[in-house]
């Protein structure tokens, strides 16, 4: 059996590299886009020359899954749409840009029959499964403080319209790190103190956020994920997490695995290694096939989002603020 899978709009800048992923896959084909934004959706189709249909509901009742590469604040609408037909999503992150609209996914979610993937690909580093394995083993004794980075290029577009994004880095880079110490740890975080502000670009949204935050163990956790990358910058930018333990350290670099190429002209990153996007998508197709929950569910979404609104929260008061689930 092959699934037929289609990508629910075209807006997010993962959404080529879903569909090359697909369309060199053995167990899934690539059958259809459909995008509200027509020439967006119509090119992304010709592309890898499949059907552009202009009615999602047309697109959805021929799929087994799809993948939802929407702006943020259209993430539970094409989720409703989803489960009305029956199709298994995976979902571009933040789940939604507030608490309220994650926990109407995450109900919708828990009453229709299909499974809902979050969009978290540093879960599936190779990077990252060698620190849990290390973590299993007490390798580094108790984990007193962790500390992370994501920062990147300011991916422009609808990114940095509020309207669409629900705001800048902090709703864009927070919640990658945020699951993925979630994940680590067995913990969640129940305090954020934040500083934002918008250094670097001309936009309506922060590029700058530094996170202080505070498990539910106690353990101190700062993350920096900052749109902070200039333009000409060779790669996208980074993820990274160190983890400080009574008997040692765990340093993660989940997009360590590249060779950096300069020229007289240029200077660019070639990756090697394991494809996080690509084990992602496999562990969502392999969750569809045998109906079990992927790797990162719409109930840990909702704990990221949490983070982020408690960290927009003390940015505009000034002070710590609780993470309100």
């Amino acid at each position: 059996m092959t699934l037929e899978v289609g990508l629910l709009s075209t807006a997010h800048i993962h959404a080529d590299t879903y569909a090359a992923i697909l369309d060199e896959h053995d167990d899934a084909t690539l059958v259809g886009v459909t995008d509200p934004d027509r020439t967006r959706g119509r090119t992304v189709a010709a592309r890898y020359g499949i059907d552009y249909e202009a009615d999602p509901e047309t697109l959805l009742e021929q799929l087994d899954a799809g993948i939802i590469c929407a702006p943020n604040t259209a993430h539970a609408m094409w989720i409703d749409r989803a489960a009305e037909h029956g199709v298994d999503v995976l979902c571009e992150k933040p789940l939604a840009p507030t608490v309220a609209e994650a926990s109407e996914i995450v109900d919708t979610w828990r009453t229709a029959d299909i499974q809902v993937g979050l969009a978290m690909p540093l879960r599936c580093s190779e990077a990252t499964r060698r620190a849990e394995e290390a973590l299993e083993a007490g390798t580094i004794g108790t984990v007193h403080s962790i500390s992370g980075t994501n920062r990147g290029l300011m991916p422009g577009g609808w990114f940095v319209d509020p309207n669409l994004a629900g705001g800048g880095a902090v709703m864009d880079h927070t919640v990658h790190l945020v699951d993925l110490v979630m994940a680590l740890t067995g913990e969640s975080v129940d305090e954020v103190y934040a500083e934002t502000a918008t250094r670097f670009h001309d936009i309506a949204v922060e590029d700058v956020n530094v996170l202080s935050m505070r498990l539910t163990d106690g353990t101190g956790f700062l993350l920096d994920g900052s749109w902070s990358k200039p333009d000409g910058w060779h790669t996208w930018g980074d993820a990274t997490l160190e983890l400080v333990g009574t008997d040692g350290t765990i340093s993660i670099d989940c997009t360590g695995e590249s060779m950096t190429y300069t020229t007289e002209d240029d200077c660019s990153t070639v990756p090697y290694g394991m494809d996080m996007n690509a084990a992602l998508l496999d562990d969502f197709l392999t969750a569809v096939y045998t109906d079990r929950p992927p790797i990162t569910t719409p109930d840990a979404g909702l704990e990221a989002v949490a983070v982020v609104e408690a960290a927009y929260e003390s940015a505009a008061r000034g002070a710590p603020a609780v993470v309100d689930r």
